[in-house]
């Protein structure tokens, strides 16, 4: 099986789940068009393409069909899914090697597999929504009290009164709740040294600088940057020709007040972005090649980003176009933002997603471990 996409007549996206015979599976479709109607990015279709097809071989391993899977089905699709090799393994950090009859592999990661069921979950909600099927989502959800028990959780508006109560599916994989790892100063100046054009550093500038997504960046227009009041407004779109997309639905206002973001920023487009374009985008392909003028796509700034990573001799699978929002978001934290002004700033829908920062560096513990000291670490002048 394989997922293919292509470009519709409508100018649309299309993503498809194609069978052994290279014939679309009509159900995976009509659920990946339903998604496409509720406005959802280009990567999401071809996310819950990939995660389906997952789904679909092991219904061919083990002789099921989609409308016979059943909850007692969902274990042995745990364990199946528990036993994939992933093919992406340079990726990953946290892999556990197994060992077949081709040689060495790495399998999927548990935030993987989860993400997966996720995946099964919505498809089955879709084929009951749409009157295909009659009985339960096999993948099951119950009622979680330890999330009712954490008070950093988010809760429903009517509180306790509100019909919402916090789920999880039965069948998931324990999972590791990582800290962000920031970019080290040292390694930020590295990386700077090494990127090669004005358009390059202004674009790794607004991630570091400004705290935006790869996305977002990539999606800015000339009328989002204002000079004179020295900030970028960062707006949904979904018009972006290579798909590029900004994750929140949040628009928002960032303030730019380093001085070197913006002037970057500035050089790159009255010296280098081509004249003669006609797109409202800001960063587009230069050059006297044949995408010339063509807007920047995320994978072009992902191989622009690796090939930097490389040069300045700090490449590792955790140093990424996101890691510099890392870095942004880490840095503000430990410089005294507040929590909601930082949500605000990165534009994060739930506080939970502002919360991994205060992970890294809680002032109110660094004071309490400082005065258990007795003040030692301050007075030796130890940063702690």
């Amino acid at each position: 099986m394989r997922v293919r996409q292509q470009q519709g007549e409508d100018g649309l996206h299309q993503v498809e789940l194609l069978d052994e015979g290279g014939e679309p599976v009509e159900v995976v479709a009509g659920f990946l068009r339903f998604l496409a109607a509720r406005d959802c990015s280009p990567n999401t279709l071809v996310s819950y393409a990939y995660d389906l097809r997952h789904l679909w071989r092991f219904f061919e391993r083990d002789g099921l069909t989609w409308e016979e899977f059943a909850p007692r089905h969902s274990i042995a699709l745990l364990e199946y899914l528990r036993s994939v090799p992933s093919r992406r393994p340079r990726q990953r950090m946290t892999l556990t090697v197994v060992v077949d009859a081709d040689g060495p592999a790495t399998k999927l990661a548990p935030s993987t597999v989860n993400r997966i069921l996720a995946a099964v979950s919505s498809f089955y909600e879709y084929v009951i929504l749409a009157g295909m099927f009659e009985r339960l989502n096999p993948i099951e959800k119950r009622p979680d009290p330890a999330l009712q028990r954490v008070s950093e959780r988010h809760r429903p508006f009517m509180g306790g009164a509100s019909r919402q109560r916090p789920v999880r599916r039965a069948v998931r994989v324990k999972t590791v709740q990582r800290v962000p790892r920031p970019i080290g100063e040292a390694q930020v100046e590295a990386l700077l040294a090494q990127l090669r054009s004005k358009r390059d550093r202004a674009i790794v500038l607004l991630m570091l600088q400004g705290g935006l997504r790869p996305g977002e960046v990539l999606g800015l227009h000339l009328e989002d940057i204002a000079y004179g009041r020295r900030r970028v407004v960062v707006r949904h779109r979904d018009d972006h020709p290579k798909g590029a997309r900004s994750k929140s639905r949040y628009e928002r206002v960032v303030d730019l007040h380093e001085p070197e973001t913006l002037a970057v920023l500035s050089a790159y487009v009255m010296e280098e972005r081509p004249a003669d374009a006609d797109s409202p985008l800001v960063f587009l392909i230069g050059g006297r090649g044949k995408r010339r003028l063509e807007a920047f796509s995320y994978d072009g700034l992902a191989r622009m980003f690796t090939r930097a990573t490389i040069r300045a001799g700090i490449r590792t699978p955790w140093v990424t176009p996101h890691a510099c929002r890392h870095t942004h978001a880490t840095a503000m934290w430990e410089g005294g933002m507040r929590e909601l002004t930082l949500q605000k700033r990165l534009g994060h829908a739930s506080p939970e997603s502002t919360r991994i920062y205060t992970r890294v560096s809680d002032p109110a513990v660094v004071a309490d471990y400082n005065r258990a000291l007795g003040g030692q670490g301050a007075s030796n002048g130890e940063q702690l």
